[in-house]
Protein backbone atom coordinates (compact mmCIF):
# COMPACT_ATOMS: atom_id res chain seq x y z
CA UNK A 1 0.00 0.00 0.00
CA UNK A 2 1.65 3.25 -0.59
CA UNK A 3 1.80 6.09 2.11
CA UNK A 4 0.67 9.63 1.80
CA UNK A 5 4.14 10.77 1.52
CA UNK A 6 4.19 8.73 -2.08
CA UNK A 7 1.00 9.62 -3.39
CA UNK A 8 0.65 12.69 -4.90
CA UNK A 9 -2.66 15.43 -5.10
CA UNK A 10 -2.74 16.60 -9.03
CA UNK A 11 -5.22 18.71 -10.60
CA UNK A 12 -5.65 16.94 -14.25
CA UNK A 13 -7.52 20.24 -15.43
CA UNK A 14 -3.87 22.59 -15.11
CA UNK A 15 -2.38 20.08 -17.34
CA UNK A 16 -5.07 20.58 -19.72
CA UNK A 17 -5.24 23.64 -20.07
CA UNK A 18 -1.43 24.00 -20.27
CA UNK A 19 -1.47 21.80 -23.00
CA UNK A 20 -4.29 23.48 -25.00
CA UNK A 21 -3.55 26.82 -24.38
CA UNK A 22 -0.87 27.82 -27.06
CA UNK A 23 -2.28 26.58 -29.53
CA UNK A 24 -5.94 28.24 -29.09
CA UNK A 25 -3.90 31.69 -28.57
CA UNK A 26 -1.66 30.75 -31.37
CA UNK A 27 -4.70 31.35 -33.58
CA UNK A 28 -5.73 35.05 -32.02
CA UNK A 29 -3.90 37.97 -33.17
CA UNK A 30 -2.71 40.58 -31.49
CA UNK A 31 -2.59 39.48 -27.90
CA UNK A 32 0.27 40.54 -25.38
CA UNK A 33 2.38 37.41 -24.90
CA UNK A 34 4.14 38.55 -21.63
CA UNK A 35 4.54 36.48 -19.03
CA UNK A 36 2.56 38.71 -16.66
CA UNK A 37 -0.91 38.77 -19.36
CA UNK A 38 0.26 34.98 -19.87
CA UNK A 39 -0.11 34.37 -16.14
CA UNK A 40 -3.00 36.22 -15.81
CA UNK A 41 -4.86 33.79 -19.06
CA UNK A 42 -3.90 30.87 -17.30
CA UNK A 43 -5.41 32.10 -13.75
CA UNK A 44 -8.90 33.17 -15.66
CA UNK A 45 -8.78 29.88 -17.35
CA UNK A 46 -8.14 28.09 -13.96
CA UNK A 47 -10.51 29.51 -11.82
CA UNK A 48 -13.92 29.60 -14.30
CA UNK A 49 -12.81 25.79 -15.11
CA UNK A 50 -14.10 22.87 -12.65
CA UNK A 51 -10.97 21.38 -10.76
CA UNK A 52 -10.10 18.06 -11.70
CA UNK A 53 -8.10 16.42 -8.65
CA UNK A 54 -7.34 13.05 -8.55
CA UNK A 55 -4.86 10.94 -6.50
CA UNK A 56 -1.59 9.13 -7.95
CA UNK A 57 1.83 7.75 -7.26
CA UNK A 58 4.68 10.80 -7.18
CA UNK A 59 6.10 10.97 -10.64
CA UNK A 60 3.89 8.76 -12.51
CA UNK A 61 3.02 9.95 -16.56
CA UNK A 62 -0.54 11.52 -16.51
CA UNK A 63 -1.95 8.97 -19.07
CA UNK A 64 -5.22 10.06 -18.94
CA UNK A 65 -4.66 13.46 -19.65
CA UNK A 66 -5.58 13.29 -23.56
CA UNK A 67 -9.70 11.14 -22.30
CA UNK A 68 -9.90 13.97 -20.17
CA UNK A 69 -8.79 16.87 -22.06
CA UNK A 70 -11.60 15.13 -24.61
CA UNK A 71 -14.29 15.77 -22.46
CA UNK A 72 -13.63 19.35 -21.69
CA UNK A 73 -12.27 20.34 -24.90
CA UNK A 74 -15.54 22.69 -26.05
CA UNK A 75 -15.81 24.48 -22.51
CA UNK A 76 -11.92 24.81 -22.36
CA UNK A 77 -11.86 26.65 -25.91
CA UNK A 78 -14.66 28.55 -25.05
CA UNK A 79 -12.97 30.24 -21.50
CA UNK A 80 -9.53 30.61 -22.87
CA UNK A 81 -10.47 32.28 -26.00
CA UNK A 82 -12.91 34.52 -22.48
CA UNK A 83 -9.55 34.90 -21.12
CA UNK A 84 -7.86 36.37 -23.83
CA UNK A 85 -9.76 38.57 -24.51
CA UNK A 86 -10.34 39.64 -20.95
CA UNK A 87 -6.97 39.95 -20.43
CA UNK A 88 -6.19 41.95 -24.07
CA UNK A 89 -9.14 44.11 -22.71
CA UNK A 90 -7.34 45.26 -19.21
CA UNK A 91 -4.22 43.88 -19.47
CA UNK A 92 -2.11 44.31 -16.08
CA UNK A 93 1.53 44.08 -17.57
CA UNK A 94 2.99 47.43 -16.96
CA UNK A 95 1.19 47.54 -12.92
CA UNK A 96 3.95 47.37 -10.63
CA UNK A 97 3.70 43.96 -8.77
CA UNK A 98 0.82 43.88 -6.76
CA UNK A 99 0.30 41.79 -3.67
CA UNK A 100 -2.74 39.53 -4.12
CA UNK A 101 -5.62 39.35 -1.76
Amino acid sequence: MLTSKELGLKNYMEDIVLNKMPAILSTMKGICECERCHMDRLAYVLNNSPPKYIVTPKGKLYAKLSALEGQFDVDIVKIITEAAVRVDESPRHDEEDEELL
